[in-house]
């Protein structure tokens, strides 16, 4: 999961698009929205390409599949810590450049990992995607607003973000397939050239971007000092380790406990996608009509949906059903959950967008973990029923203490 944080004043330039609320994007400017979204499916496909490709990675490396989720874990825990990094890091920076240094970042990654001779290698190229996740996701949601006029900023961002719903659904099993027809290095070596393209039309379409704002370190806590934002932290945590426990194993799952085969689990992989992208529309009815039942109800269906894998999932017709059903409620977390916070706090996400990034990708990466876990010591089903107790806490939660009134008074942005 990624939020946004939309902390950069919209400041003309010689290339900028202009600033006046009435004014037209040109065709520029929608070219170099385009270049953002294009960069955001290359950040989300390289960042989950090793769930699809999870059991050929950890034989050839000769680890242990639960080993092999630090591929997940590891740029998690960077990911947290560069979002609250960079952004202060990063201070009145030019963006444009701030953008092309993370795109390149995401390329090397993958490259590393392509051509890494043993496991610690591949987690130190993993560690550079980190930075990119935690840097971008802390920055990048205020791009649209600046890269085109006022009226046109929520069309910009919906295209931006767009590109994470893209790589969540094609993406992923795309990578899953180059993985079973030439192999896993392969996958990321692809990916690592679409990457390199997608700097190169970077460079060519970005606008400058400067900014006479630097975010600072008193700003980050301004949401824990609300207490309906530090009940929606607890939620992020809870539901982001519940599910990323569960999803980083779900191919080991499909082949070993349900017995499918690789091509039927690359197909479910897209299933699961696509029944993300249905999610994240049934979210943004759900969350305009209550937040906190959209989340309650997020919490349910995830957590009824992969404690049943290891009961039903056995099966073919199980297995499919339940990752439909889970992929409906991955594509209503983010959504869920960020308008929770953007309603509970909408002043304070200004300066504590990063802290709520840092957050969701700790969690991420403390689910890949706890999964890996149990999956070494319990077996690859136990992941599952991991992750179904943990979405179901984050219901509970949300329902004794969750405090409802009414729907969201902002848009909700989708994120991942």
């Amino acid at each position: 999961m990624h939020a946004q944080s939309n902390t950069l004043p919209r400041l003309s330039n010689d290339h900028d698009a202009p600033s006046a609320p009435d004014a037209k994007p040109t065709r520029a400017t929608w070219l170099a929205v385009l270049s953002i979204a294009v960069g955001s499916f290359a950040l989300v496909t390289t960042e989950f390409l090793p769930v699809g490709l999870l059991p050929t990675i950890a034989a050839e490396l000769d680890v242990t599949e639960g080993a092999t989720g630090m591929m997940v874990t590891v740029p998690g825990l960077v990911a947290a810590l560069a979002a609250i990094l960079v952004t202060i890091g990063v201070g009145k920076a030019d963006r444009r450049h701030v953008v092309l240094g993370l795109t390149t970042l995401l390329g090397m990654s993958s490259l590393i990992v392509a051509l890494a001779p043993s496991f610690p290698i591949v987690l130190l190229g993993r560690a550079l995607l980190g930075i990119t996740v935690g840097g971008f996701w802390a920055i990048g949601g205020a791009l649209g607003n600046r890269l085109v006029p006022e009226a046109s900023a929520t069309r910009a961002s919906a295209i931006i973000f767009a590109g994470i719903s893209l790589g969540t659904v094609a993406g992923v099993p795309a990578g899953a397939l180059i993985g079973e027809l030439v192999g896993w290095r392969i996958a990321f070596a692809a990916a690592g050239a679409v990457t390199f393209l997608v700097l190169l039309t970077q460079m060519e379409l970005l606008p400058r971007l400067p900014t006479n704002q630097a975010i600072t370190f008193g700003q980050l806590p301004a949401l824990l000092h609300v207490k309906q934002a530090r009940l929606g932290m607890l939620a992020t945590l809870l539901v982001f380790v519940g599910q990323f426990a569960g999803y980083t194993y779900i191919a080991p799952f499909l082949t070993q406990v349900a017995g499918l085969s690789v091509k039927t689990v690359t197909t479910l992989l897209l299933v699961y996608g696509a029944a993300g992208f249905v999610g994240n529309l049934i979210g943004g009815w759900a969350v305009a009509r209550s937040v906190r039942h959209a989340v309650i109800a997020t919490g349910v269906i995830m957590g009824g949906s992969t404690a049943l894998m290891p009961v039903l999932g056995t099966a073919a017709w199980g297995a499919t059903a339940l990752v439909i059903t889970w992929g409906l409620a991955f594509g209503m977390m983010p959504i869920s959950v960020q308008t929770w916070m953007f309603k509970a706090a909408p002043d304070a996400m200004e300066g504590g967008g990063a802290v709520f990034v840092s957050t969701a990708q700790t969690s991420l990466a403390g689910g890949a973990l706890v999964g890996g876990m149990a999956v070494d010591h319990l077996g690859v089903a136990s992941a599952m029923v991991v992750s179904g107790l943990f979405a179901a806490t984050m219901a509970v939660v949300i329902a004794a203490w969750g405090k409802d009134d009414g729907k969201a008074p902002v848009k909700p942005h989708a994120a991942h």
